[in-house]
Order: structure tokens, then sequence, then C-alpha cells
């Protein structure tokens, strides 16, 4: 997994207003989600806030990475766990992060490609790609930036699932039944087959 540097200012006025000046700013206010627990056992959230230049390869990218924060001088490994857009203007408007370490294993969403010409391709077939992102579990430093499916042996009305995936040291979160991609018949496909059926 690739990694980036990214600075922070702790942040200690709260609630929209605050928030609205921080972006008058070109900041973005943040949370860091660490190991540290509140007397009801809830994560204790360290608010911070972020230039908008510091975290654009971090969000505008397909690749999923690894984040050296440093929030007034000090250092801590963390992922972006979740981001949220304005719905009308599409700016960043706040960025959850939760801090990491070699050992504890955590959960991620995991671009996948697809590799290969599908056999049902070759037959007239269309690769259908549904899912673009599987949700996987494990120390940090076994998630690959990118799982790769050969598509090759997949015929027409064949599809690859979740649960065909096999990946060493991944334990894969999203349902097992989930259609990554499939073979669609197209109308060509079908008259060649009903051609073929009629001989």
């Amino acid at each position: 997994m690739k990694s980036i540097d990214i600075k922070g200012t702790a942040r200690n006025e709260f609630g929209k207003k605050a928030a609205k000046e921080l972006r008058k700013q070109n900041l973005i206010p943040c949370n860091l989600y660490g190991e540290e627990r509140d007397a009801n056992g809830l994560p204790v959230a360290k608010a911070f806030s972020v230039y908008t230049e510091e975290v654009r390869n971090l969000v505008y990218t397909p690749d999923i990475k690894s984040v050296n924060l440093t929030i007034d001088g000090v250092t801590v490994l963390a992922v972006m766990r979740e981001i949220q857009f304005h719905p009308v203007k599409d700016y960043i408007q706040h960025i959850d992060f939760y801090q990491i370490t070699e050992t504890k294993p955590i959960v991620m969403s995991v671009p996948v490609k697809l590799t290969g010409l599908a056999a049902g391709v070759k037959a007239g077939g269309k690769l259908e790609q549904i899912m673009r992102l599987v949700k996987a579990k494990a120390v940090y430093t076994a998630i690959p930036e990118k799982i790769e499916i050969d598509v090759t042996p997949l015929t027409i009305g064949k599809s690859f699932k979740v649960g065909d995936l096999n990946v060493e040291g991944l334990e894969f979160v999203s349902p097992k039944q989930a259609v990554i991609c499939t073979v669609m018949s197209t109308r060509a496909a079908a008259a060649e087959s009903t051609e073929e059926a009629a001989e």
C-alpha cells in the first residue's frame, strides 16, 4: 500500500459556524479516531483541520493509501475512514481518519481490476463489472493496492463473486454472494446461439 504525508492543526472550536469559518480559509474539519476510549467505551475523536491541498492526492485517486498524519508535530499512522462531500457544490465537508498499527487488523475497500479477455466476450457477450471495490480485513501491511481478477474463463451467463476470491492474508467482509463481474448475453450472441441450435 502506498503512503502519503499529511499535516494538520488541532482545532478547539466546533459546530456549524466554526466549520463554516474553516472552509472559508480553504481548511477541512477532520477527526482522528484511535485507541483512546471514553467512560462509555466509545472512541474519542481528536479534532483537527487540514488544507484542501494536503488531501487532494489522497481523495482524488483510485489508489488506497496509508497516511503519515502529523498534527501539531506529533505523527501517527492512519487511514481515511469516511469522507463527506457537499451534496450540491461537491467540495469536501469533513473527513474522518482512523489510527492504525502494524498488528491490529482493519477493514478497507480495495479496488478491483479485471484482467484478460473473457471467453464469453469472444463469443459475443458483454463483460459487466458490478463491483469496483470489495471490503477486506487484514493488518494494513497485508492489504494490496488492488485485487486483480483474471476473467478469461468466464463464459456467457457466468459470474465472479466475492466468495470466489482467494488472497493470502485477506478476509473478505463483503457478502460472499455479491457479484463482482458477469458476462451478459447480447442480441448478437443470442442470435448466433439460435443459429447453432437450428443447425
